[in-house]
């Protein structure tokens, strides 16, 4: 739990429960304006739980969290995203030797990227999730090490990041690219529209013109 009360930004439209810089990037690129407030929840998986359960929960749960820690009323976006290689959780690595295992495992095949998202405003809650397929070609012995010691690896879900250096083993996806980096573009773009939370702002030059002045400017 969060251990003080957050208290958002007067010009923002919805508080991010994440300080994930790749979920940041993606708020921004689409034009909402948000401020920033991370939930700390306990992530452990549950016992008989599937990865799409746990995923959906985790993101459900931090934004419940992040609306009840703040000083207000505002929309809360919670995410999460899990890297999963027959059916197994590959998440942060510890140290090199588990990156190592985690990227050999990854090498030469299919694994699958689940994120999910949710907005919680008070009176609902609502979550929805993308699931991607991507494919890896083979990843030599030294690429594991030489990818290592960029650090880019360290605290990321699977050790690898797709809009990173570790794009170049990437052979395709099919599926969500965004979700692969953390936010699915498209899912959140639905929930922002059914929570009524603006796109597009940060990104205006001017104000649009409003129905009764277009109706105007034609006579």
């Amino acid at each position: 739990m969060l251990s003080e009360r957050s208290n958002h930004d007067e010009d923002s439209d919805l508080i991010l429960a994440s300080a994930s810089p790749r979920r940041v990037d993606i708020l921004n690129q689409i034009g909402v304006r948000f401020s920033v407030a991370p939930a700390d929840i306990n992530e452990s998986q549950l016992i008989n739980e599937s990865s799409a359960e746990f995923v959906c929960r985790l993101a459900s749960q931090k934004a419940k969290t992040g609306y009840n820690s703040q000083i207000g009323s505002q929309s809360v976006l919670g995410a999460d995203t899990l890297v999963l290689c027959d059916e197994q959780i590959f998440g942060k690595p510890k140290d090199y030797s588990d990156s190592k295992r985690m990227l050999s495992q990854l090498s030469g095949r299919a694994h699958k990227v689940i994120s999910a998202v949710a907005i919680n405003n008070g009176v609902e809650s609502v979550v929805l999730m993308s699931e991607t397929s991507v494919i890896f070609r083979i990843i030599s012995e030294q690429e594991f090490l030489n990818y290592w010691s960029t650090g880019e690896p360290v605290g990321k879900a699977g050790s690898y990041a797709i809009q990173g250096l570790g794009s170049i083993f990437v052979e395709s996806i099919q599926g969500s690219y965004s979700g692969v980096v953390g936010l699915p573009i498209a899912e959140t773009c639905r929930l922002l529209r059914r929570f009524e939370v603006p796109i597009w702002q940060s990104c205006l030059l001017y104000t649009s013109p409003s129905p009764r002045d277009l109706s105007t400017s034609r006579m």
